[in-house]
């Protein structure tokens, strides 16, 4: 019987490792052909105004923007399993690897993955407390509060923290991203300038995260609240924190990890609107300028990149599922 376990565990996870390796052949795919379809020209914005038609003719070439698009995907096909993204129109020819790692994408995921994890922890504790104590003032309270923070524009409450706490209060900065600490005396004071800035789209990113997070939370525990396990525990006299947190909250976290695993490309992405008005210089903000200057390299490793997390993240939260949920093993 342990066998047989052994033997289906390990086909469910080579049927999963081949369904993302076709997705993700699928999304590289779209994502060469989306970019051509679209509207406005990437010739236009490379080359700009002013040029000699003999520099025109040389940067196309260079780029290969003049040959058929069959030849153009086979050449991203190959420069794609090298690791070359191929070069930023609006960053100089900057390669686009550099332009996305560099520092863009470590500010991104440190704004991210603090503003996730923040959110998670608290949308889980409270969410279960609220659904222990249905119908009470905190439960009641905490699902009015988590609403209308999850309601609210994020880009209006950027707009409103930095009037208050950046104009009118002076306690946080304006704007801006610190990315290198030369102009610091120590990594200690690098650190406190950077968390100094990051405050502002962190409160931001966190109101927006938290309200879904609670909400699941909550409505799976009051659903599991009702299965016949719980009555059972109840009725052997154990203690109301072993049930709520020893069995209601571990088996809510199957549909958590699906959630969680949803977010998770928000670490790479960013939040446009959030980057946008507090100029922090992410991939959020990258992706917002790479629209609007039509810079398809750029572009095109972001999206990439952002897929590629997509689907490891799913793969990564089917493989979870089979410790949270033996029954998927069979």
């Amino acid at each position: 019987m342990s066998r047989d376990k052994s033997i289906g565990t390990w086909k469910y996870i080579g049927q999963r490792a081949l369904q993302t390796v076709l997705i993700w052949f699928i999304i590289i795919t779209v994502n060469f052909i989306i970019f051509r379809v679209m509207p406005g020209d990437p010739r236009q914005a490379l080359l700009g105004e002013g040029l000699s038609p003999e520099l025109r003719v040389a940067v196309i070439e260079r780029f290969g923007l003049d040959r058929p698009l069959l030849e153009q995907y086979w050449l991203y096909l190959v420069n794609l399993f090298q690791g070359n993204l191929g070069f930023s129109f609006q960053h100089f020819g900057e390669p686009v690897t550099e332009t996305i790692f560099e520092f863009r994408f470590m500010n991104t995921f440190l704004l991210m993955g603090t503003s996730l994890l923040i959110s998670i922890f608290i949308g889980m504790i409270v969410g279960v407390i609220a659904a222990a104590r249905r119908d009470s003032l905190v439960d009641t309270g905490s699902t009015v509060t988590f609403l209308v923070a999850y309601a609210l524009p994020v880009f209006w409450i950027g707009i409103l923290i930095l009037y208050y706490f950046g104009f009118q209060w002076n306690i946080l900065p304006l704007a801006g991203t610190v990315t290198r600490g030369y102009d610091h005396a120590n990594i200690f004071e690098y650190m406190f300038d950077y968390l100094h800035h990051m405050t502002g789209p962190l409160i931001v990113l966190t109101l927006s995260f938290i309200g879904g997070f609670y909400l699941i939370m909550r409505d799976t525990v009051l659903d599991i609240f009702t299965q016949d396990y719980i009555l059972a525990a109840k009725a052997k006299g154990l203690k109301e924190r072993t049930i709520l947190y020893g069995h209601a909250m571990r088996n809510a976290m199957l549909p958590m990890v699906s959630v969680i695993a949803v977010n998770i490309p928000y670490l790479i992405s960013g939040a446009m609107m959030t980057e946008y008005v507090f100029s922090w210089s992410g991939l959020g903000l990258l992706t917002y300028n790479a629209v609007l200057s039509v810079d398809y390299p750029v572009l095109q490793g972001v999206f990439l990149f952002l897929a590629t997390i997509t689907v490891i993240a799913n793969f990564v939260a089917d493989i979870l599922y089979l410790y949270l949920d033996p029954r998927i093993r069979y």
